[in-house]
């Protein structure tokens, strides 16, 4: 699978494209106004403990407190990595034994804040290269489980266990299979320069600060794309360009020649529908080529899709109609989980099938579909009630809380009461303030819509209640009203 990265760079905002096999399959933005704090280290003070929810929170500077969960607090220990495995399973120590009020912690951001919700932390502190990602304190050296080869996982786990001393160990990454000693051993010694920089820093008082940045969005996503099959990073930035030379040409040098700078009079964000993509990706409804679609509604607690065969209506019978149906839509929905980064829960109501084999191959398809996600999911199968269940990791806001803000006219609610229902709480509400206040007449102030409605549908009822109460009522239009905004003025 060849992949391509288009990186487009402002003054405010800096945008990376992943494009692979000429097909949009990710979209990172960062603006500099709101630069992501995933990665980041700080020197933070506890401002409360939470017994009842077993968690902290963690004053690192931000506006909101940042939220460190029992769970995330690591205690080191020199132990090898089956023990460090088994000790996932023991049950979480009481948080008023791990931290106190005012106490001084080091803590590294593992989930941007995402609504209101303040940063993710844990004390388990990593941090990544192209080849390793340093565990300071940890005493075992971990493996990617995408290196498959057995011989190739015990090379490389030997070959650790040498840079590996009191100091910390090493997770070998994927981009490493294949790699030779040299250059592993570079790797190590740098990522162990940079630990001591920022202990030499963490000791020098207990203030509150950032102790130590994460790349900026572009660096982040050459350094992660290492070992992946990558042809091509154009950049439509001539600094920007330069920059990523210098970066790639010290830490990545087998990307020098893949390295391009674009000066093209067509935004580069216009090669392969890039925008039009984007625009799209903001839509409910997901058209598939066989004339199916799917609708993918995002809410607070978690992400559901539907799938639904629309126009397809197949060749040979309803069972394989739907089955073809659902497995086109595995297809999409890896995409789109990936495209507007959904996270959490996500749950997804393919066409009721009733063969076993027909749902087991749609799950395999999924699975195989989801493979290419560099984005840790789990899929948890059919439900008693037809659904698939799945997770994915969620380190960063979707693309949608990205670009949008909740609609000002229905806050965020997707639905607007109808003309109907609003002219009817007008007439309720005039009878309410009539009975509530002593006034000699009354106008009502609403949008067009609603005045034009009240003035022509309900003008018997309009009538009527003013006879009711024995007061003039006049209507009047605002056209910088909402559809369910109005006032009710006395006089």
């Amino acid at each position: 699978m060849s992949a391509e990265l288009l990186i487009n760079v402002t003054p405010t905002e800096t945008r990376v494209a992943v494009v692979e096999n000429g097909s949009l399959q990710e979209v990172h933005i960062e603006r500099q106004a709101k630069l992501g704090l995933v990665g980041n280290i700080y020197c933070g003070k506890v401002s409360r403990v939470l017994p009842g929810m077993q968690a902290a929170f963690i004053d690192i500077g931000l506006d909101k407190a940042a939220f460190l969960h029992a769970s995330d607090i690591t205690v080191h220990e020199a132990v090898n990595a089956e023990e460090a495995i088994a000790r996932e399973d023991l049950p979480v120590r009481d948080i008023r034994d791990l931290v106190k009020e005012g106490q001084a912690i080091v803590v590294q951001v593992v989930k941007d804040p995402l609504g209101t919700k303040g940063a993710r932390l844990t004390t388990d502190i990593t941090v990544p290269s192209r080849y390793l990602v340093l565990m300071p304190d940890a005493q075992h050296v971990g493996v990617s489980q995408r290196i498959e080869t057995e011989e190739e996982r015990e090379r490389l786990k030997v070959l650790i266990s040498q840079f590996s001393d009191e100091s910390g160990s090493f997770i070998v990454r994927t981009a490493a299979e294949g790699v030779s000693e040299t250059e592993l051993e570079q790797d190590a010694v740098f990522l162990k320069r940079l630990w001591q920089k920022i202990s030499k820093q963490k000791k020098q008082s207990g203030k509150i600060r950032c102790l130590y940045d994460d790349l900026t969005l572009e660096f982040r996503i050459i350094r992660d794309f290492v070992g992946t099959q990558l042809e091509r990073v154009r950049v439509d930035s001539k600094l920007a360009h330069e920059e990523l030379k210098s970066f790639i040409k010290e830490f990545v040098p087998n990307l020098s020649n893949a390295l391009e700078y674009y000066p093209g009079e067509r935004p580069i964000f216009d090669l392969f529908e890039v925008e039009n993509e984007i625009q799209r990706a903001l839509e409910k409804k997901v058209q598939l080529k066989s004339g199916g679609y799917l609708i993918i509604d995002q809410t607070e607690a978690m992400t559901t899709i539907d799938i639904n065969t629309g126009a397809f209506v197949g060749h040979r019978n309803l069972e394989d109609t739907i089955f073809n149906t659902n497995v086109e839509a595995t297809q999409a929905i890896a995409r789109q989980l990936r495209l507007r980064n959904l996270g959490g829960i996500i749950i997804i109501d393919f066409i009721d099938m009733q063969s076993e084999d027909h749902k087991r191959r749609v799950l395999h398809s999924l699975e195989q579909a989801l493979a290419h996600d560099r984005t840790k999911c789990n899929v948890h199968g059919f439900s008693a009630l037809g659904l698939v269940e799945m997770t994915r990791k969620r380190t960063r806001e979707s693309l949608e809380h990205v670009l949008c803000d909740a609609c000002p006219s229905c806050q965020g609610r997707g639905t607007l009461k109808t003309v109907e229902t609003i002219c009817y709480e007008i007439l309720r509400e005039v009878v309410r303030v009539n009975r509530a206040y002593d006034a000699d007449r009354f106008i009502v102030y609403a949008s067009p819509a609603i005045c034009e409605y009240i003035m022509s549908e309900e003008s018997q009822a309009l009538g009527e209640l003013e006879l009711f109460i024995g007061k003039q009522i006049k209507v009047k239009a605002e056209s910088m009203y909402g559809q369910e905004k109005y006032d009710v003025v006395m006089i």
